[in-house]
């Protein structure tokens, strides 16, 4: 087992992260603080896991919600589920409330913790891939809007995350590449020899091979839990994972949530975002190919969908949460491992840049 720790002071956290963790309660027991218990998991993982880990709980008064499965219920209606819930039960202040699940279930269990009773503790139990390195590190929690992806929300930080890498065995090989997405983020902004391993690696880290996924998974929470510790409510730095997302989250919201994964719509953004970048001189053309080589590999698409047109984009990309004051802000790459985070670009350059990828002539 790998520990790690997000640094904020009293609110600070600490990330398990190995195998069969799921079996061991003494990691969770210490950062319960009341008797109550309520774990929420989607349909899917709550058929595979919700017993191994009421298990966990065993000597506190355990309550579940099980809630349907994807992104498309990410909204105030499934969220309204866990109130009524913690209401007919009668959780009081001290309640925890475990989330089991990806992103979706930890985004929501998340915003439900912030704003029962004005603030209660959770825990996240991440299942897949990409909700290990990325949605439950750092406390963005919240719901999508139709008009935009995680428009509502709180930051609220977790009381610790358990990472059991033995739930990835259940993941569909689509789930792994989306979680792969996130995972190439980090070499991408910040950690140019972590994208050099990555590069090696990604047969095995598509097979899930046990020692690679581990390092691969260790070394994306440490630079997340880096970076939430310096901007945690990413009035600056912070921005920088977000590379791809603006683009991505567009698609997710022009498909319908839940058409395409999270990470593939980040994969194929990442690669809008680098195309971005070698269009405004930041890039040269090795670099663009080994990046959009890298998410090839991974499993992930490489262009958005073919009906999604520019303006499409544009308007779409004009709700996101990095438009400032009228501006929107865009995560870009000065060079491989060096992200930057920036308003000031020729927007002639980002129409280019949508019209190439979109094969709009």
């Amino acid at each position: 087992m790998q520990q790690l720790k997000v640094e904020l002071g009293e609110r600070s956290y600490p990330i398990f992260v190995g195998q069969g963790l799921l079996e061991r309660p003494e990691l969770v027991r210490p950062y319960i603080r009341g008797r109550q218990v309520c774990i929420i998991a989607d349909d899917c993982v709550a058929a595979l896991y919700m017993q191994k880990v009421r298990a966990l709980f065993d000597g506190f008064d355990v309550d579940q919600v099980v809630l349907p499965t994807g992104e498309a219920y990410k909204n105030w209606s499934t969220l309204q589920q866990i109130f009524d819930r913690l209401l007919e039960q009668r959780h009081d202040r001290k309640t925890t409330l475990v989330a089991l699940g990806g992103g979706v279930i930890g985004d929501m269990t998340g915003f439900a913790a912030a704003c029962y009773q004005r603030g209660v503790d959770f825990i996240q139990i991440p299942t897949t891939l990409l909700s290990q390195v990325d949605s439950s590190v750092g406390g963005k929690t919240g719901i999508n809007h139709p008009a935009g992806k995680n428009m509502i929300g709180a930051f609220y930080q977790p009381r610790l995350v358990l990472i059991d890498t033995a739930t990835l065995n259940t993941l569909p090989q689509r789930e792994v590449s989306a979680g792969l997405a996130e995972i190439i983020k980090y070499g991408l902004i910040q950690d140019a020899l972590f994208l050099d391993w990555l590069e090696q690696r990604m047969p095995q880290l598509r097979a899930l091979d046990a020692e690679a996924i581990t390092e691969a998974i260790s070394r994306s929470c440490a630079i997340k839990a880096q970076i939430v510790a310096a901007d945690e409510r990413e009035g600056d730095i912070r921005a920088i994972l977000n590379l791809g997302h603006t683009f991505g989250h567009a698609i997710e919201a022009h498909q319908g949530y839940g058409s395409w994964l999270h990470g593939e719509a980040v994969g194929a953004g990442m690669v809008m975002a680098l195309e971005m970048s070698r269009q405004l001189g930041w890039l040269i053309d090795a670099q663009f190919e080994r990046g959009r080589s890298v998410i090839a590999a991974a499993g992930l698409p490489v262009t958005p969908p073919e009906n999604m047109r520019p303006d499409d984009f544009l308007r779409l990309m004009a709700v996101d949460k990095k438009v400032l004051d009228g501006k929107l802000r865009l995560v870009l790459l000065r060079d491989l491992g060096r992200a930057v985070v920036t308003a000031e670009f020729d927007h002639s350059i980002l129409q280019s840049t949508l019209q190439k990828m979109t094969h709009e002539s």
